[in-house]
């Protein structure tokens, strides 16, 4: 068998993108996945009641519609099969006193509605997502460009040029601040504070850390420019497209495939060999789409440079999620106007109970009030349960990794603060009690349950460290130029032949593909 020009170790969305790219150039890709099928966080199984349709982990696809991978794959995963669903209200929120809000994708209807909740609160959102379209070339440049690089170095140029230095250096420290601190400052009114303070924690990140605020806002205006989309038929769909494609370019997928460790010769990576003892060799380059610590400790071990060692000792994971899937006998009947279609709805007390559950989870402790996101994949496509069903579709993004104890103090953490079955279904309860205070009936309407704690996902998914979702912290000194390391220079590892893709390099986490399409450019 002829060696491949390239290996590529995972098959998450960046590992896929990255096949396909370098495949459209007449490159032989050999893509390996130590798991039982491919996708990352991408998993599709009727994990509930038979006709019932679950997007395990990963539902949403905004940030991939809206990347520069998807413009070049977009139209050939179409042809083999790919359809996205759409909702004119992708987001909302639902606090217990009743007040709600719905994100729909018409500004002006945004700006009315908000106004509606507090007179200028709906004109302060069209200013600040009309601030990020105006600052887009700059902000998606920064989040979804290489670094450094040739195109960033002439984008930063040509923006002190046309700004001035004091003015860009303005720019950058008002990105910095906090979602607190922006939505303390700018919205009068809790509510709207609570459409948004969810949302920093899907990027990775809490209220108070910096750069949640412009996030925040990058966010509110993909979500209202793009909706919130899902693929028909699961996310299954999607991987099986990728498949085709990249078997239609030329390349290869193999599962079961655990990659034990690097090979190098003559002073480069030449191939992998397999837990089985298997060696594959690749002509050209390894591309590892893995965390710091299965690149550098797991599969270089010794081998790797010192200095990338000793940062994977000191990079830092963050909060774990907490997944939950419900088979509904009928659609919710929310306590709120209006929210039946909205594709991510928070369950949420506001801006301070974002921070609270936050803050209990980074120290250990099961939240008392979590932050609940629910999905609701049938009112964007009925084809994911039986006519007349629902289901429904929990992450909660604030769920400690090491569990030290109950911020309620009513359950009992674990000795060795692991996750057990028994305390993963206690959690789930309570977050069920509090979907119950939301949801007319909902008790009645429960066909079946399933719940994944954060060791039960990081099971799933060897990448997800202690159920972290995100790759490892998103906070600022492990973002951008810094991320995975300080001294880290693009998708490099200081062994030629060797590169590193996923959600643990820049662009960081979430389905927009970035460092695949990203490394593919280069090669």
């Amino acid at each position: 068998m002829t060696a491949p020009d390239h290996i590529i170790v995972g098959s998450g969305i960046n590992a896929l993108v990255c096949a396909a790219m370098l495949g459209a150039k007449g490159a032989k890709v050999l893509v390996l996945e130590r798991n039982d099928r491919i996708g990352g966080c991408m998993r599709t199984e009727e994990i509930t009641a038979p006709g019932f349709v679950h997007d395990v982990m990963a539902t949403t696809f905004v940030l991939f519609i809206t990347s520069p991978a998807y413009a070049a794959l977009g139209k050939d995963l179409a042809r083999h099969g790919v359809e996205f669903c759409h909702t004119a209200t992708p987001t909302g929120v639902l606090t217990p006193d009743g007040g709600h809000a719905v994100l729909t994708t018409d500004r002006a209807a945004n700006i009315a509605a908000l106004n509606r909740i507090a007179s200028g609160d709906g004109d302060r959102h069209g200013g600040d997502v009309g601030d990020i379209e105006r600052n887009a070339g700059l902000l998606f440049g920064l989040l979804g460009g290489a670094l450094w690089s040739y195109p960033t170095t002439k984008l930063i140029a040509g923006e002190v040029w046309r700004r001035g230095a004091r003015n860009l250096a303005a720019f950058m420290g008002e990105a910095l601040v906090p979602a607190r601190g922006w939505l303390e400052t700018t919205y009068s009114s809790d509510t709207v504070r609570a459409l948004w303070a969810p949302w920093v924690l899907h990027a990775g990140l809490g209220p108070e850390d910096a750069f949640s605020g412009q996030i925040a806002k990058v966010i509110a205006f993909a979500l209202e420019a793009a909706g919130a989309p899902i693929v028909k038929g699961g996310a299954r769909n999607l991987l099986a497209a990728f498949e085709a494609l990249i078997r239609e370019r030329g390349g290869d997928i193999r599962v079961n495939a655990d990659v034990a460790a690097i090979v190098q010769s003559g002073g480069r990576a030449s191939g992998v060999r397999l837990a089985s003892g298997e060696t594959l060799n690749a002509t050209q380059s390894v591309i590892c789409s893995l965390t710091p610590t299965q690149l550098y400790g797991r599969l270089l071990g010794k081998d790797a440079p010192q200095a990338a060692t000793k940062a994977t000792q000191s990079y830092r994971y963050g909060k774990g999620n907490f997944q939950i899937h419900y088979a509904l006998n009928k659609p919710p009947a929310w306590r709120g106007e209006g929210l039946d279609k909205v594709a991510l709805l928070h369950l949420t007390p506001g801006l301070d109970g974002v921070s609270r559950a936050c803050n209990e989870a980074v120290r250990g402790l099961l939240p008392e009030v979590p932050t609940i996101c629910v999905g609701q994949p049938h009112a964007l496509d009925p084809s994911r349960c039986p006519q007349g069903k629902a289901i429904l579709w929990l992450q909660l993004p604030e769920a400690p990794r090491h569990i030290k104890g109950d911020a309620a103090g009513k359950l009992d953490a674990p000795a060795d603060g692991r996750w057990t079955e028994t305390l993963r279904e206690a959690y789930a309860d309570r977050v069920e009690a509090i979907l119950a205070n939301h949801i007319d009936g909902l008790k009645d309407s429960v066909i079946a349950r399933r719940a994944y704690s954060p060791a039960d996902l990081e099971a799933i998914n060897i990448n997800l460290v202690g159920g972290d979702p995100y790759g490892g912290s998103s906070t600022i000194d492990q973002s951008f130029l810094w991320r995975p390391f300080k001294a880290s220079r693009n998708h490099e590892t200081g062994i030629k032949g060797l590169y590193h893709i996923g959600a643990s390099t820049h662009p960081g986490a979430g389905l927009g593909g970035g460092s695949g399409f990203l490394l593919a450019g280069k090669l």
